[in-house]
């Protein structure tokens, strides 16, 4: 959704880097290219000048003026900023001090609220907690029916007495739904209210009154993320009309610019709590504003990427797979490299965990376009193999690649090179967990020419010297600088600008990831 944002922001940076001191006239110039990204990212007009105003006040002080590297202390500023716009820390959900905690959904119609209500129960869910979802929209057509489906995906109960259609009260069952979640110890209890076609009085009085019978802990006003700066207006009229305490951003993976996103906390001074991104049940999570923010400057986001791992890699299996892959590269078998294929796969889509590296948004073209059913391919000629051909692949030979590749429905061409594939990657994770790195990839810590061999140079050289000449000295120190900004820049050591456009992923990579 930020890709356009991203992309002007990082080309307004590169103007910036190589200067010793930044003048006003470049802070201007900065300022003004940051508010047109801005504004092309239909960002509310009072938040981007709220949001310059700030940017540049602290710019033309002592925070730039004093820094050894302003263009970097420029790129800090203006993510500080950005985490403030998006609601500063995170914020949490709030539970009542008696069981059941009750949240109420609301927004307008088709923003994704009967679908997100299931997504909540889920995350509920896996944290412990016995949610309950009630299903108060009783007008649109099949909604009732909707929620029901919804709530068995994510293997949560639901409290749906009215069949919908324009027939039920909905402000009683949300009254009933409360005794019933205390007679099956429900914890939690997620009301699913009927959307509103913009600013609709009798819809709005029908929320206030489900409101007043419940009294939620959470009102959460769910917003689509690409209707743009409508979305800013409606909440702003719920707030008055009927009040909300946070907001959901639904279809985050959309492709609109995001302008809602990054105005709705600023202008209705409510934080966003949770973001929905992706269709599946499990697309969905806390929302970080620093982490955000983090993404749309490319700086990755790291934390997401280590909580995703830890809640889907066992820490003994990780410890145990690190000591196999230590002994050699052969102790490293075809099941091994399966399991590990299925556990990546179950963090979720391999362009999303991409992307969530730093520097990764200069080669986001060649990310988008990997193929996700590769895995599945893979596994595929995997499972056709016998046990013996899965612990020694070096075994497997043309009848064998024959049979493999009719059970798996591929040619034989396909087989031999995942064969062929697994030996590289094989030597690959083994020269990694020995303290190597991925070859072709230098710059990054362990996945490009390896501490050891760095160490090992450095002790063939005396050190490098400096020139006796004043000129010549400080023309070497100046490069070096430049050097050490660049690095800092793009830590990955990635190319940028047109040579990233023809940048392309290295051999051992591309085998790697199929």
């Amino acid at each position: 959704m930020f890709d356009t944002l991203s992309d002007r922001l990082a080309a307004t940076f590169k103007n910036l880097r190589g200067k010793g001191r930044l003048s006003e006239a470049d802070i201007d110039a900065t300022a003004r290219e940051i508010r047109i990204a801005l504004l092309e990212a239909d960002v509310a007009l009072p938040v981007v000048r709220a949001f310059i105003k700030q940017v540049k006040e602290r710019a033309t002080g002592e925070e730039v003026s004093r820094a050894l590297n302003p263009a970097q202390q420029v790129v800090k500023i203006v993510n500080d900023e950005l985490v403030g716009i998006l609601g500063g820390e995170t914020r949490r959900l709030r539970f009542a001090k008696t069981a059941p905690t009750v949240i109420m959904l609301a927004g307008l119609q088709g923003a994704g609220k009967t679908t997100l209500a299931g997504k909540l129960g889920l995350w509920l869910k896996k944290q412990g907690h016995s949610p309950l979802l009630v299903a108060c929209d009783l007008q649109r057509p099949n909604a009732v029916n909707q929620l029901s489906v919804v709530a068995e995906r994510a293997g949560v109960a639901v409290y749906a007495p009215q069949p919908g259609n324009g027939v039920g009260d909905p402000v009683q069952v949300a009254k009933d739904s409360i005794e019933y979640a205390k007679s099956k110890v429900h914890d939690i209890v997620i009301v699913d209210t009927a959307g509103r076609l913009g600013i609709d009085t009798e819809m709005m009085q029908q929320a206030a009154d489900i409101k007043a019978v419940v009294t939620p802990d959470e009102t959460l006003f769910v917003v689509d993320a690409m209707i743009g700066q409508d979305a800013v207006n409606t909440a702003e009229a719920f707030r008055d009309g009927v009040g909300f305490d946070g907001v959901v951003l639904s279809k985050l993976d959309g492709d609109a610019r995001g302008g809602a996103a990054l105005s709705i906390a600023h202008v209705t001074g409510k934080q966003v709590m949770f973001a929905s991104n992706g269709e599946k049940l499990d697309d969905f999570d806390a929302f970080h504003p620093d982490r955000m923010a983090s993404r749309i400057l490319d700086m990755g986001d790291m934390l997401t990427l280590i909580e995703k791992a830890e809640q889907t890699f066992s820490q003994a299996e990780a410890e145990k797979m690190a000591a196999k892959l230590a002994k050699g590269p052969k102790e490293f078998t075809l099941d091994d490299f399966l399991a590990q294929m299925e556990q990546v796969r179950k963090m979720g889509s391999i362009s999303k965990l991409l992307g969530m590296l730093p520097g990764m948004g200069q080669i986001k073209d060649q990310i988008n376009n990997l193929d996700e059913r590769d895995v599945d391919r893979t596994a595929a000629i995997i499972k056709s193999m016998t046990p013996a051909e899965r612990q020694d692949p070096t075994i497997i030979n043309g009848s064998r690649r024959a049979r493999i590749a009719k059970g798996s429905g591929v040619d034989v061409s396909v087989v031999k090179q995942l064969v062929e594939r697994f030996f590289d990657a094989r030597k690959m994770m083994s020269r990694m967990a020995q303290g190597g790195g991925m070859p072709g990839m230098p710059g990054l810590p362990g996945m490009g020419g390896g501490a050891g061999k760095k160490k090992k140079q450095q002790k063939q050289g005396k050190g490098k010297r400096q020139s006796g000449n004043p000129m010549k000295r400080k023309a070497e120190e100046a490069a070096a600088a430049a050097r050490r900004e660049e690095a800092a820049a793009n830590p990955l050591g990635l190319p940028s600008g047109d040579d990233a456009k023809k940048f392309e992923l290295p051999d051992e990579f591309k085998k790697f990831m199929g």
